[in-house]
């Protein structure tokens, strides 16, 4: 049995230390050595040049479709075996609209999205005032989203469009806004794209208008992608991993998720053919998605574009239409916080996007008591002291089996002490020895283990629920502490939560083992190196779990009739 823990604490403290050496190669400004970050994003190629921009995006050629290629940012999409399309003015327009929520603005080519600052929700740390941006096309990000037909030389994201006049801007007693794209004819065909945005919504209503201007029937597809560098979002902490990539939902093979690097192997298994779902980019906080009504045959893709450029997008059929006639799409875009209620509001499996991994069983009822506290307490922090309170209160008895069988342990521990140095050189015996001591004095050595153990997922959950919930970003507690999600500028919670962590080793029964009575004070400090990296919530949470940890194990020792005492380590 204490091979094992010594096997077990080992192994714990290996990793430990390769993470720690990884992080502090990062700081110093080197590469990862065991966790390497995506390359820098490719910057936009100039206007005239053979190579592809960063905005522009392959689309997977399907049914009865040809994909358009990708091409320069100046450039319509060229469409392999059709001929090239009507050339289009060579300016640009960018069109910048305005909500309560959104500062957004469109390009003319395409008619796509390509920058959206999210006005509700500031730049973490950021004291300037500036804004939180999600969407942006520039030369060291790219995050935008796209729209266009294929299945003939018709509109796609690189066509020139004309932005039709009126209202930039959402006035006081106006609840939505309208903005319209309409294309010149190409391939016999004419797309009017319309992007409505609402008052304190972050969906975007995207109505696709396809008329046939030609003589003969034509059948184009509707492809809706977004298209992102590899790299993480500026600002990611690199000492707690958050998932950044595409994703998919599916009623068949719900929610999957695809790392960068799955796509860049090749290694992309998801369901591609649904009438349901939806695709998304997913960052720690925000999310964008397209959204289809349900019964619409769609085909899901993943695929790379360009150097470190991805995109994930769905492509649906529009069937055979008629010269004269039309046929309308509509979809939406959600492009915003990861906020359960209104995730769930939008689409079947949205609110999936805030991922909380193989947990989620248990995050989700923690989350909504966390929410609940809020509203009555006002302060997320005050909300998560409540919470770790709550959950205390209801793993009290097995804390209290856990701590009595704790206090039996001390209490024998001289007399387990004085036999180990009678038997040392008899190690079989001191084995047998030990077992008739725990027989006699009815002590289990695993006691305090097993009902701790039950309580590990329930925390790690609470965990995830902090470390995910965007309502933590800028949330202020008390004093110092301004945002929950960043770490403590002072450094007080963590320097706090070491005490706590060093005390509450202090009041355990010393291990027989000397190699693991020292392991058991390396290890409080070794991980209070990374807490002190940590956002501040979560620290908060671990600190007012060992907080209530020490006074119950106190005042169970003191019942028990075992005065507590702190067993300082000895290393020798």
């Amino acid at each position: 049995m204490n091979d094992i823990r010594r096997t077990i604490l080992w192994v714990i403290f290996g990793f430990s230390m390769v993470l720690l050496w990884d992080k502090w190669q990062l700081h110093n400004g080197n590469k990862a050595t065991f966790f390497p970050t995506a390359a820098p994003v490719a910057a936009p190629a100039p206007a005239g040049t053979a190579s592809a921009s960063a905005g522009a995006a392959s689309v997977p050629s399907s049914t009865n479709a040809s994909a358009p290629a990708t091409a320069s940012a100046q450039g319509a999409a060229a469409v392999p075996g059709q001929p090239a399309p009507t050339a289009a003015p060579a300016t640009r327009e960018r069109v910048q609209v305005t909500t309560d929520v959104y500062r957004l603005t469109f390009d003319s080519e395409g008619g796509s999205l390509t920058h959206a600052e999210l006005l509700k929700h500031a730049d973490i740390g950021d004291k300037s005032g500036k804004n939180f941006l999600l969407l942006d096309e520039s030369a060291n990000r790219v995050y935008v989203a796209q729209t266009g037909l294929i299945g003939g030389a018709f509109p796609t994201h690189k066509t020139l469009m004309t932005a039709v006049a009126g209202p930039r801007e959402l006035k006081d007693g106006q609840d939505e806004l309208s903005i319209r794209f309409e294309s010149p004819e190409q391939g016999g065909v004419k797309l009017v794209k319309t992007w409505t945005v609402k008052r304190g919504a972050y969906d975007i209503a995207v109505k696709h208008e396809v008329v046939n201007t030609g003589t003969a029937p034509v059948s184009p597809e509707l492809y809706l992608q977004l298209v992102r560098d590899g790299n993480k979002p500026p600002g990611e902490s690199s000492f707690y991993s958050t998932f950044t990539g595409p994703a998919v939902y599916t009623e068949a093979k719900k929610y999957q998720k695809v790392e960068f690097k799955d796509i860049e192997a090749g290694k992309v298994d998801i369901q591609k053919d649904s009438t349901n779902g939806y695709v998304a980019m997913v960052q720690h906080y925000f999310a964008t998605a397209w959204l289809l009504g349900n019964d619409i045959p769609r085909n899901l893709f993943m695929r790379k574009v360009d150097t470190n450029l991805y995109s994930v997008g769905m492509i649906t059929q529009l069937g055979a239409i008629a010269p004269g006639a039309s046929k309308t799409v509509d979809a939406r875009l959600f492009a915003g916080p990861q906020v359960e209620k209104t995730l769930e509001a939008l689409s079947p499996g949205l609110e999936l996007v805030k991922d909380y991994g193989w947990l989620t069983i248990l995050s989700k009822p923690l989350y909504w008591l966390l929410d609940q506290l809020h509203k009555i307490l006002g302060n997320w922090g005050w909300a998560i002291v409540a919470l770790v309170l709550l959950l205390k209160i209801a793993f009290y008895w097995l804390n209290a089996k856990a701590y009595a069988s704790m206090a039996k342990m001390k209490a024998i521990n001289p007399k387990i002490m004085e036999m180990r140095e009678r038997l040392k050189d008899k190690p079989q015996q001191m084995q047998q020895e030990m077992m008739r001591i725990y027989r006699e004095e009815k002590v289990n050595p695993m006691g305090g283990c097993f009902p701790i153990m039950i309580q590990i997922p329930v925390f790690i959950a609470l965990y995830w629920v902090l470390l995910s919930s965007v309502e933590m970003r800028n949330a202020p507690w008390i004093l110092w502490i301004h945002d929950l999600s960043a770490p403590d500028p002072f450094f007080i919670l963590p320097l706090l939560m070491t005490v706590s962590s060093l005390l509450q080793t202090a009041l355990n029964p010393a291990p027989p083992d000397p190699l693991q009575a020292k392991m058991m004070w390396f290890m409080p400090l070794i991980f209070s190196v990374m807490f002190f990296f940590f956002p501040a919530g979560l620290v908060l949470y671990w600190l007012t779990n060992n907080i209530l940890s020490i006074a119950q194990q106190w005042l169970i020792n003191t019942r028990m009739g075992v005065p507590p005492q702190f067993n300082l380590p000895k290393f020798k």
